[in-house]
């Protein structure tokens, strides 16, 4: 598989939001960015160019005039970046500098943004102000073919390991503690979006609760071999499945499965929940479309 090194003017609106009309503009008038062209005249960006719209895309949002902007070579750029965040990067600056560390597939460039942030946030700060949104555009510049499935899977498998890294030391300072609440995680047959699971898991164990992590693509008669644990609660992540139009009958299926009058408690969490009706679901069975939804009812366990 080729690897996308050069860019469409499209790519280039996509990845830092400044209009394609605006980069021809500012190409016109201040000679910002030289594209290449190809035999039809269509404009090919290189890598370099991509990082630069997306470091003058930052400042221009910060209030900086496009005038003042190009006058500045690219040392001259970095510098009033730096400037401009003082002590502590702003997580739109993040956001720019993870993509430009995926285009380059470059891990030291990640980890050094991340450490960055850990300076002044949490990783819970870090999860939800920077990493969602990042994931979100991610999703978007994938589907409207602007990176390639390398770029997503490289962001996504490192935040993946920063969050396998936090369970860890969570699950060292709150271990399994037998008077507290279990709960099973697991994303339905088909779904592999994991990275939402995983911060789940994360917020379950930092909030004390104990949890058993199935993972990804879980068949509803594989929860079955749970059905003689301590109570459980179980909560699956939806991204992409079930269906909209199946997930009825896969909320059915679920009660079946344990073949009980009192089936276990089912939380729906994730971007798909949105979508789904709560007055059409069964009695165990809740949705929470938001993270403060989530949290909240989390809290409200602590407190009982």
């Amino acid at each position: 598989m080729s690897i996308k090194t050069q860019f469409s003017i499209k790519d280039l609106e996509n990845l830092s939001g400044v209009k394609a009309h605006t980069i021809r503009i500012w190409e016109k008038r201040y000679n910002l960015l030289s594209p290449e062209r190809t035999e039809t005249n269509i404009r090919r960006y290189s890598i370099e160019s991509l990082k630069k719209i997306l470091d003058i895309a930052y400042l221009y949002n910060e209030g900086y005039k496009i005038s003042k902007i190009a006058l500045l070579d690219d040392d001259a750029l970095k510098q009033m970046i730096i400037s401009s965040i003082e002590n502590a990067p702003s997580e739109d600056l993040a956001i720019n500098n993870f993509k430009k560390a995926m285009l380059a597939f470059d891990t030291v460039q990640f980890n050094t943004i991340f450490n960055k942030l850990k300076l002044s946030l949490s990783f819970d700060e870090i999860f939800e102000t920077v990493f969602i949104p990042l994931l979100t555009q991610i999703g978007t510049l994938w589907h409207t073919k602007a990176i390639d499935v390398a770029h997503e899977r490289f962001i996504s498998e490192l935040i993946k390991r920063k969050t396998i890294f936090h369970i860890e030391q969570e699950s060292q300072e709150n271990p399994y503690n037998p008077k507290r609440q279990t709960f099973c995680l697991f994303l339905p047959n088909k779904e592999i979006h994991e990275i939402g699971l995983l911060f789940t898991n994360y917020l379950l164990i930092k909030a004390g609760f104990n949890t058993i992590y199935l993972g990804h693509d879980i068949p509803l008669e594989s929860l079955n071999k749970l059905r003689n644990s301590d109570k459980l609660t179980y909560i699956a992540y939806l991204t992409v499945s079930p269906d909209t139009n199946e997930s009825g009958e896969y909320f059915n299926q679920f009660n079946i499965t344990f073949n009980s009058e009192t089936p276990p408690e089912l939380w729906l969490v994730g971007s798909k929940t949105s979508s789904i009706d709560p007055s059409s679901l069964p009695r165990n069975i809740s949705r929470y479309d938001s993270l403060e939804s989530f949290l909240n009812k989390v809290k409200s366990l602590n407190k009982s």
